[in-house]
């Protein structure tokens, strides 16, 4: 390389979903938004939230790639971020030491961020109860970073093992957090809502007794199955 690369590359811009269409989505969990794209789109099951009772939040994903043991690009995406971001950091899910901490999060929650989603670890976990803003992460360890960069803000990553974009949105609660694409939000709302509504129609009618469903009543009769002694 020739020349050293900037310390960081930012964005300017990126276009945002539909509030009306976050709205929707309160209604979900996670596990409906994720059959609503065909089973996936939760990130890896190690990265979870770190605090009792701030599990849950729907937002909008602010990216930023820090890299292994750095936070300069995250601390920049606190300062460019609007209300109901969601800081997602690219980290390479590098656990020796923690990227963010309770003053990163205090300024997260000043900017009225919805939550922090770390792909790596925290710190502070005594300073990040008392914020109280939501924080997805692999882990909590003393360890600190450094802030020398190079790093991006605003461009797509790379976040347990799903790839996000600015302005995808990220719904989290206490099974996880899973990132809806803008492209797709419209056409996953509608089958959110679908799929909670039938969801509701089955439970009802398990409380009533069911123990099978009526298709697996259908395969037990068939020419499908063999009963052996």
């Amino acid at each position: 390389m020739l020349t050293d690369p900037p310390l960081l590359v930012i964005a300017k811009s990126w276009p945002r979903p539909d509030a009306g269409l976050l709205k929707r989505l309160e209604i979900a969990q996670t596990g409906h938004v994720c059959d609503a794209m065909d089973g996936r789109g939760a990130l890896d099951p190690a990265i979870k939230a770190l605090l009792a009772g701030r599990e849950r939040f729907i937002g909008t994903a602010l990216t930023c790639a820090c890299g292994p043991s750095d936070n300069l690009a995250i601390i920049a995406a606190v300062a460019r971020a609007k209300p109901g971001d969601v800081i997602v950091a690219a980290a390479d899910g590098f656990a020796g030491t923690a990227v963010v901490g309770d003053i990163v999060a205090m300024m997260a929650q000043n900017a009225k961020c919805s939550a922090i989603v770390i792909d790596g670890m925290a710190r502070d976990l005594i300073g990040l109860e008392g914020v109280g803003l939501p924080i997805y992460a692999r882990g909590i360890t003393p360890n600190s970073c450094v802030r020398s960069g190079p790093g991006t803000v605003g461009q797509p990553v790379v976040c347990g093992g799903v790839p996000v974009a600015s302005g995808d949105v990220v719904v989290a609660d206490r099974d996880g957090a899973v990132v809806i694409p803008q492209a797709r939000l419209a056409e996953v709302v509608a089958r959110v809502e679908a799929i909670v509504a039938a969801e509701a129609e089955t439970i009802a009618k398990v409380k009533t007794g069911w123990t099978s469903f009526p298709f697996m009543d259908e395969l037990l009769a068939s020419d499908r199955v063999r009963f052996e002694d």
